[in-house]
């Protein structure tokens, strides 16, 4: 799947595109940074180089995969989010990762709200699970924050992660938790809104 045949969502804040190769740089920043520690990282050069070829495969094989986050008025990018499945993945998973300088906004609740929307509403998913590092508090708070739950039964990717089950398509609908994340997600667009405590994603 070319990136121009790649699904474009839009949000309050933000456009979702697939990526491109003009995205790279930031990807690579992050990647090498302490920030993709719960992710296999720091990367190297090359090991960076061959993810995000396969964050572009991704749309070519599965039909969906991780879009970039760009500003909608800037085009700055500020992290990816989306769908990802590789070879041995148990389940679909919604993934995500913000540049260091772009968390504490609320950009990946916002992507993600609007990803899980296309994966349930067109794509016809029931329900979908994130893998993360038991030690990631950051995302899964996030996670928590989209309604999903630690899941024990569930298989892990390695036996190293835990995972949480986002609400099924049936569930979300018209449910105090997607409206509760619309007011979330309003509130941080708000530009008097200044969130309280720990920032987070």
């Amino acid at each position: 799947m070319a990136t121009e045949n790649i699904p474009v969502l839009e949000t309050q804040r933000l456009i979702l595109r697939g990526p491109a190769p003009e995205d790279y740089p930031n990807f690579k920043a992050t990647f090498a940074s302490y920030r993709s520690r719960f992710m296999g990282g720091p990367l190297n050069a090359y090991e960076t180089w061959m993810l995000y070829a396969a964050e572009i495969g991704h749309w070519n094989i599965r039909g969906y995969g991780m879009w970039m986050i760009h500003d909608k008025v800037t085009d700055e990018t500020y992290g990816m989010a989306g769908g990802w499945m590789p070879a041995a993945w148990p389940e679909k998973e919604i993934a995500w990762i913000i540049w260091p300088d772009a968390a504490g906004h609320g950009y990946a609740l916002e992507a993600l709200h609007a990803a899980r929307k296309y994966f349930y509403g067109t794509l016809g998913w029931d329900g979908a699970v994130s893998y993360l590092d038991p030690k990631n508090l950051d995302s899964i708070r996030l996670a928590e924050r989209l309604g999903a739950v630690k899941d024990k039964e569930a298989p892990s990717v390695d036996g190293h992660d835990v995972v949480y089950r986002h609400p099924s398509a049936e569930n979300l609908t018209n449910s105090q938790i997607n409206h509760g994340i619309e007011m979330e997600i309003s509130h941080y667009a708000d530009p008097m809104f200044k969130p309280k405590g720990y920032a987070l994603d």
